[in-house]
Formats: structure tokens, C-alpha cells, sequence
């Protein structure tokens, strides 16, 4: 991801969230390499999604990750969960994790596939609408 991908991933993530992240927030994370990784997915050449996840010490944590809604289902998500479960193991990192909307099935599946494992509840961590978050982690 580049600043010139922000207006892009800012207006899909007010599309796709209900509670999205501000434009700043993405520029931060792209001007802060030493923990950030931020990426733009694509799909033969368009837009596909993004995704920002944060390696601190020898762990990686999965903040944010979208799919527009015609790419889904294609295997993006996953291919872009793998790359920075690589890019992890490259840095050092061991373990894994992500929170998830206890109501997002789709995604819940998906990184079970992955070998995610339930590890924890945040109560009320999501707002509008106000809903759990699973923690799912793996080892690496």
C-alpha cells in the first residue's frame, strides 16, 4: 500500500465496515514500517482489497483485512493471509492473531482453514452494531 492507494482503500473501508478506519490511520500505518505492513491486494491487475497487520517482537498480529465484495470467494483473503504468515515466519514471528466479529461466519471458516484456533472472547469489543470479537490465534 502507498499513499496514493489511501482514497482508495478509505472509500472502500467506509463501504465495507460500519465503524471504518480514518484516512489517517492508513497513512500512519504505511509511514510506519518498522511495525506496520500494510498491503494493496489485487485480482489481474484491479483492486482487489488491502490488508494491515503489525509484527511486534516475534508475533504478528492481523489488524485489518478486506475483499471488495466481487473478489470474494476467489481465494484472495486466504493468498493474502499466507503472505503475511511467510513474511511473519521471516521476521521471527511464532504466533499469530486476529480478532473477528463473532457473527462473521464466512471469515471464521476461513481461518480455521488456516489453523486459527478460538483463544479468547473480547466482550463488546465491536461497535455499531455492538458484538463480540473472537480472538483466534496460531502458532507459527
Amino acid at each position: 500500500m502507498t499513499l496514493e492507494d489511501v482514497p482508495t482503500v478509505v472509500a472502500w473501508e467506509q463501504q465495507l465496515f460500519p465503524n471504518p478506519w480514518a484516512p489517517q490511520h492508513f497513512v500512519a500505518e504505511i509511514t510506519n514500517s518498522d511495525v506496520s505492513v500494510a498491503l494493496v491486494m489485487e485480482w489481474e491487475g484491479e483492486f482487489a482489497g488491502y490488508a494491515v497487520a503489525w509484527i511486534v517482537a516475534d508475533e504478528l498480529h492481523i489488524a485489518n483485512i478486506a475483499v471488495i465484495p466481487r473478489y470474494r470467494r476467489r481465494g484472495v483473503a486466504r493468498a493474502t493471509i499466507e503472505h503475511l504468515l511467510d513474511l511473519a515466519r521471516s521476521r521471527g514471528c511464532t504466533y499469530a492473531q486476529l480478532e473477528v466479529r463473532a457473527s462473521n461466519a464466512p471469515a471464521i471458516a476461513l481461518y480455521r482453514k488456516l489453523d486459527f484456533q478460538i483463544v479468547g472472547v473480547r466482550r463488546g469489543y465491536y461497535e455499531k452494531p455492538r458484538e463480540d470479537a473472537l480472538v483466534m490465534a496460531r502458532e507459527l
